[in-house]
Formats: structure tokens, C-alpha cells, sequence
């Protein structure tokens, strides 16, 4: 096992999150009622929504070279973004729209700083380098994924945020905002886990996609990992039934 494989293991697969930190940031998590709490900042996430909505086909597959065209709109948002400091009067949808905005579309900007290629994993420690800022401090898509996101108690930000591979959730053509972020949540939730190509749902021998593996431990705070998928899952998985997982496909999820 090689030197990165073995530090993704160890601190994402094993939830270790003391590898990686919110460095300061008021990270807030999702309680009862706390989504339905006000916000006194509205972020303007418009830009990233056209782009979106211009370079995202509705399966999720990305128009990389046509986001490479469009590079200063997207750094310019990403800049955006990273002047924008999470504060402790921002509402927890506030949050998340704005973590999870600032995964995907550092992870595009990332691609297309290397594009072409046909994988995420052919660039050099893609998820532990530093490579963006949120105000003057540096993370890495890791830092977000793990030392803020994940410890906001909310599971559905796996199928949120996109790792740009095939086998990830799809990127959705819409830009996550305080006022829809919980319905796109519960909508990528549900088409993630009912999307035959990601996972084969069936009721005594499921196979399911290694991110149910990976984060296992996020999905079974309030029950089992079958409880979890069959409140979403058109197809009800029985309770004694024998959970396989498909092999995850790193491929670019690129639309050529």
C-alpha cells in the first residue's frame, strides 16, 4: 500500500478527523430544528449556478473543456467564496451550501488545472494538498470534506459534494444555496442510492458503492447501514441481508 493510499485509509475510511481541522472556522452542526434557523449573510452563489448549468449535463457527466474556457468566471467565484469567512450568525444551510459549493468547484478548478487526463488520482495528492484558502488560511479538499463537513452530523453531504469520477455521486447543475440545500441534499440522496450504474439494490444480496464502506461509521449513528438506505431506496433491503460492495471506478466523470 503506497504512502497516500495508506493516509487516505487511516483518516477517512477509519473517520479519524483529528488529521484534519476546521483551523478556526465556526463549524456548526445539524441539530434538531437548526435548519430552519435565519441567517444574517446571503451569499450570492449565481455565477456558479450558470456555469453549472452551462457545463453539467442533467447525468452528472462534466464539460471540462468547456469549464477550462470559463476559467476566470470560475476563479473568480472561487475567489469569492474564499473571502467570504464563515461566521458564527451564519445559519447552518448558510454552511453547508457554502462548504459544499467550495468542494465541488475547487475540485473542477482542480481538473482543469490538469486537464486532460482520465483520472482525479493521476494528479499528485489531489485531496491532501493544501490548494485553496478561506480567508488567509490554506485547506485542502480533505480539510473540507473531513475537518468540516463531515463534522456537521449530516450524512447526505457524501452525495453532495463530487470527487469527479464516475463513480461518484453526479455533480448536480444547480448551485447549492441556503434556501435549497436541504432539498438537493435529500434529492441527490435519493437519486444516488436508487441509480443502478452506482448501486444494485436488492433485498437479500445488495451492492452497494464503497462510499456506504468508506463512511460507514456517518450513516450509522442512528441505526444500521440498511436503515439508512432503505429510508431512501425504491427497493427495501431485508435486515439480515448480505451487503457486497462494488469496486469504485476513479475514471473521470468527464462528458467525452
Amino acid at each position: 500500500m503506497n504512502y497516500l493510499k495508506y493516509v487516505f485509509t487511516l483518516c477517512i475510511i477509519l473517520t479519524t478527523y483529528s488529521c484534519f481541522s476546521a483551523k478556526g472556522l465556526p463549524v456548526k452542526e445539524v441539530k434538531d430544528n437548526s435548519t430552519t434557523e435565519s441567517s444574517t449573510v446571503t451569499l450570492d452563489h449565481s455565477s456558479w449556478d450558470a456555469l453549472l448549468k452551462t457545463y453539467v449535463a442533467d447525468n452528472g457527466d462534466v464539460n471540462y473543456k468547456g469549464f477550462k474556457t470559463e476559467s476566470k468566471k470560475l476563479n473568480d467565484y472561487i475567489d469569492y467564496l474564499a473571502s467570504k469567512v464563515p461566521a458564527e450568525d451564519w445559519s447552518i444551510n448558510e454552511q453547508l451550501a457554502y462548504f459544499i459549493n467550495v468542494y465541488n468547484a475547487n475540485t473542477i478548478k482542480l481538473i482543469v488545472e490538469n486537464y486532460p487526463l482520465k483520472s482525479i488520482k493521476d494528479i499528485s495528492s489531489p485531496w491532501l494538498k493544501n490548494r485553496l484558502k478561506i480567508g488567509d488560511k490554506d485547506f485542502s479538499l480533505a480539510d473540507i470534506e473531513n475537518g468540516i463537513l463531515r463534522k456537521m452530523n449530516e450524512p447526505k453531504i457524501h452525495f453532495a459534494i463530487n470527487c469527479a469520477s464516475y463513480s461518484c455521486p453526479k455533480l448536480l447543475n444547480t448551485a447549492y444555496t441556503a434556501e435549497n440545500v436541504q432539498e438537493l441534499m435529500e434529492r441527490a440522496t435519493r437519486e444516488f442510492i436508487n441509480n443502478t450504474d452506482k448501486n444494485k439494490i436488492s433485498a437479500n444480496n445488495p451492492q452497494l458503492s464503497e462510499i456506504f464502506k468508506w463512511y460507514k461509521s456517518d450513516f450509522t449513528e442512528k441505526g444500521s447501514l440498511i436503515d439508512y438506505i432503505n429510508q431512501y431506496s425504491d427497493t427495501k433491503i431485508t435486515s439480515d441481508a448480505n451487503i457486497e460492495y462494488i469496486e469504485y471506478n476513479w475514471d473521470l466523470n468527464d462528458k467525452n
